[in-house]
């Protein structure tokens, strides 16, 4: 049986984890219940469960951590911190775990390696039109990281055409300027 992420939480990469993220993610609480792993809806395509991910920062597992594809595939639906009983806050923690893994360069050694690359590239469509624009993001991912793969989607793209589940062009917010003050006031913030 998994030791409780609590009871092993003595490990510098625990402690580590749990201050690079904001507030308190309460990660000492963890029963290891895998309430989290079974309401995900990615769960299936993740090399860890939550659960196990946070067993293993218990245990101080940090490269393992940092390699695992599991935060790449975490959707932010936030259902698993819905359904904690111990009200940890794991979609921040995957966030958290991101930021290491690019800090550390240890993402490319992911099975989801190019999920940074993906995540970029959507960060500049919300920040220039304050929402995805699917069309164009999908065809500029895969002409920087994937070239070759382009024509392989392209039956999918133009059955979404045709059913109007894309738009040709990018629609921009009201009140995108008000998104891009909050958004320059956040980078102020954080020091970036």
């Amino acid at each position: 049986m998994a030791t409780p992420a609590g009871r092993a939480h003595g490990s510098a990469f625990f402690q580590e984890v749990v201050a690079e993220t904001p507030g308190n993610p309460h990660l000492e609480a963890c029963l290891q219940c895998g309430t989290c792993g079974g309401s995900c809806p990615s769960g299936a395509d993740m090399e860890h469960t939550p659960r196990a991910l946070f067993a293993m920062i218990a245990a101080g597992m940090r490269d393992a951590v940092l390699r695992s594809n599991t935060p790449w595939f975490c959707v932010s639906c936030y259902y698993c911190m819905e359904r904690c009983p111990q009200d940890i806050h794991i979609t921040d923690l995957m966030y958290t775990l991101k930021r290491m893994a690019i800090q550390e360069g240890l993402y490319r050694e992911s099975t989801a390696a190019n999920a940074p690359g993906f995540s970029t590239t959507f960060i500049d469509y919300v920040e220039q039109y304050g929402r995805s624009f699917e069309l164009g993001l999908i065809t500029r991912y895969y002409l920087r990281h994937q070239p070759l793969s382009t024509l392989k989607i392209a039956p999918l793209g133009m059955g979404m055409l045709k059913r109007k589940r894309l738009d040709f062009t990018p629609r921009q917010i009201k009140g995108i300027d008000q998104l891009k003050a909050i958004l320059a006031k956040a980078r102020e913030i954080d020091g970036s």
